[in-house]
């Protein structure tokens, strides 16, 4: 409903009010993590009964998202299995380049670098197969077991031809649909490219949030957070991100009681503010050990 009404129906309650519509962008953007939220309970099978329609309906909230569904799965599926990894800890400076780069590179992708990256990252199916798989070779190389295995299903994505196409259609569909939103907005397309903005950086701070100077002996190398039980529901309960990868397979309603089961186990409660540790990623960067 939100990208229906910032895509459809904010232009047009703009162009008959003016300035006092742009209230609505704060719900718009405040609501970003519920629309992951669903496309990620459709990445799990638990959005809706039935494969076809969970994932169809996975796939449309992704495609008025701008974000490559089939991508987007198969890095979230890997994320779980790999968590904390070479090529999954953007936090860390390993000494691959010069410290100054590498701090603006970690800065680029918390402030909304992850999601451009997401949403340019289809182009590379409109590539030969060939060129692609070695492309990802080259950046994925590396002499440990565990990379040359990740290496090798990631090239196995990047050729496979039925993913390219849904990638190719789907990003096709994504840029028509926003560029019929931006005609719509007329002379005031800025709004809706500052909404866009504020929305993917919230998806690119909220997503580094959970493994953020996570160290590689924690449990499931993901935190909890504390939040207040307004924001429960629009996070999504992803604030309980290490219940989430302890139990992949539950829905985002089954958390809360198991966050409270451990709450009574537990002695003393350790997790940490949610709003207040997304703010201390951009202290710098993280840890690996």
């Amino acid at each position: 409903m939100a990208m229906l009404i910032q895509l459809f129906v904010w232009p047009f309650l703009l162009r008959a009010w003016g300035l006092s519509m742009l209230w609505i962008a704060v719900p718009l953007v405040v609501l970003t993590p519920m629309h992951w939220g669903l496309i990620h309970e459709s990445i799990h099978g638990k959005l809706l009964p039935g494969q076809r329609l969970n994932e169809w309906v996975g796939r449309a909230l992704a495609i008025a998202f701008l974000l490559p569904y089939d991508a987007a799965r198969f890095g979230h599926l890997m994320h779980h299995r790999f968590t904390r990894e070479s090529y999954d800890r953007p936090d860390v400076h390993e000494g691959a380049s010069h410290r100054v780069l590498a701090r603006l590179g970690y800065y680029a992708h918390l402030l909304g670098g992850l999601y451009l990256g997401e949403v340019v990252l289809p182009l590379l199916a409109f590539l030969p197969a060939p060129f692609v798989g070695k492309l990802v070779a080259r950046k994925l190389r590396s002499d440990n077991p565990v990379d040359r295995d990740i290496q090798r299903m990631f090239v196995g994505f990047a050729a496979n031809r039925d993913r390219r196409f849904r990638i190719r259609r789907d990003w096709l569909l994504s840029i028509a649909l926003h560029g019929v939103a931006f005609y719509f907005y007329g002379a005031w397309w800025p709004v809706l490219a500052a909404t866009m903005l504020l929305r993917g950086i919230w998806l690119s701070v909220a997503d580094n949030l959970p493994h953020y100077d996570v160290m590689l002996d924690e449990p499931e190398r993901a935190r909890n957070f504390r939040v207040h039980a307004l924001w429960r529901p629009v996070l999504m309960n992803h604030h309980l991100h290490r219940l989430h990868h302890q139990y992949p397979t539950l829905p985002w309603t089954a958390l809360p009681a198991l966050a409270r089961e451990e709450a009574d186990a537990s002695a003393r409660a350790t997790d940490a503010s949610y709003f207040r540790s997304a703010l201390r990623q951009f202290s710098g960067f993280g840890r690996l050990r």
